[in-house]
């Protein structure tokens, strides 16, 4: 059983174990051959990509936000063709401090796979600085799995657009990752309309990070001040009743990482995010502010 974020040192000695996947899924939004052209100029050695997009996300219904949740069936295909199925250990990364890759953790989780993957704290800067092997080039296809994991999912970890409608800053904490100028409507580069859910607080996922050049998450103690101070009830162990959300559910996660180093477990993913939100509320927030 897997921590939620292992180091360098950890993943070096155990890299090349048959059961253990190292999967890179950096993206960046806007650039869809990014994930793609990084993975062949360098990467971890023996890593396989997984695609945001492609594998982690179901674009078919962008009313459900910018990435929605894929269907069961379909990620655990996906995660099948990358060697990745049942008695198989993760470790993921990308090269923006694990916001990205986190998504591929809550969604093993997602799939009743919980301690079955870690991030990668530092992600590949982290490995790179480290001068760990690496490859370059196109990769060989991975083995598929012989044993697909069960494509059945945990409905109690997400949260419904309904429930955030009726219940946020009413007994439901509702924690927003994305910048903070993102949340008080001051910049939007994405989304159609800026600002936040109502009732929501801020919870920019780089707090959850140091400030060195290459970034890592924070000590527990000082994540467990953090959030104790946005009103996770971090003393219990307890965040049943938190809500993380973002753009479009993929960098939240990254919260949702933090609050199980603060020792806050419980806490569940809106998935549609603010995209969703902004979609299905036309009037929810103000336009954009000008470039």
């Amino acid at each position: 059983m897997l921590p939620p974020v292992v180091d360098t040192a950890w993943l070096a000695e155990r890299a090349g174990e048959p059961d253990l996947v190292i999967a890179d899924v950096r993206w960046q939004h806007g650039q869809p051959d990014y994930g793609r052209a990084g993975f062949e100029t360098a990467r971890v050695a023996k890593a396989v990509r997984l695609d945001l997009e492609r594998d982690l996300s179901d674009l078919s219904d962008l009313s459900r936000g910018r990435h929605p949740l894929p269907r069961p069936l379909d990620l655990v295909a996906a995660l099948a063709r990358a060697g990745i199925g049942q008695g198989t250990l993760v470790v993921v990364y990308d090269d923006q401090a694990g916001s990205v890759a986190a998504r591929l953790w809550w969604l093993l989780r997602w799939l009743g796979q919980e301690g079955a993957c870690a991030l990668l704290d530092g992600g590949l800067q982290a490995w790179l600085a480290r001068g760990l092997p690496a490859e370059s080039g196109p990769a060989a296809a991975a083995a598929p799995h012989p044993r697909p994991l069960a494509p059945m999912a945990r409905a109690d970890l997400a949260a419904t657009m309904s429930e955030v409608e009726r219940e946020a800053g009413r007994g439901l904490l509702v924690l927003d990752a994305r910048a903070a100028e993102r949340y008080h409507g001051q910049i939007e580069p994405i989304d159609r309309r800026a600002g936040h859910i109502p009732g929501a607080v801020s919870a920019p996922y780089a707090q959850n990070l140091t400030t060195d050049a290459v970034p890592r998450f924070r000590t527990p103690a000082q994540l467990r001040a953090t959030y104790q101070g946005l009103g996770v009830d971090v003393a219990r162990g307890d965040a049943s009743r938190v809500v993380c959300y973002c753009g479009s559910g993929v960098t939240s996660c990254h919260d949702l990482v933090a609050l199980e180093l603060a020792g806050a477990r419980g806490a569940r993913l809106y998935p549609g995010s603010w995209s969703e939100w902004v979609a299905r509320h036309p009037e929810a927030g103000q336009p954009p502010p000008a470039a």
